[in-house]
């Protein structure tokens, strides 16, 4: 089933963010070869590709997983949330209807 996986930044995340985007790329990589990768991408703080010293709000994956738990553990895994730019991740079934 997929997953809608919610990570929120927190206030002044972006050099941690930065410190940590090469282990988060490499497993959105690892899930993208498995097949199991929907989308993935940050959320910028303002409405510009690149939000520069603004940073992001957050990101948001959606990925295949055996089940809750399983994609509930991946995503508490995240090198963001490890390294204190996420302040939580929520985890959300998703059923895609469009297109």
């Amino acid at each position: 089933m997929w997953y809608a996986i919610k990570g929120n930044d927190r206030a002044e995340s972006l050099a941690a963010r930065m410190q940590a985007r090469p282990a988060h790329l490499a497993r959105l990589k690892a899930l993208a070869d498995e097949g199991r990768l929907k989308l993935a991408g940050p959320l910028p703080a303002i409405d510009a590709e690149d939000p520069g010293p603004a940073g992001f709000t957050g990101s948001l994956v959606v990925a295949e997983f055996a089940d809750l738990a399983a994609a509930r553990a991946w995503a508490d895994a995240d090198p963001y949330l490890e390294s204190g730019a996420y302040s939580h991740v929520d985890v959300w079934p998703f059923r895609q209807v469009l297109p």
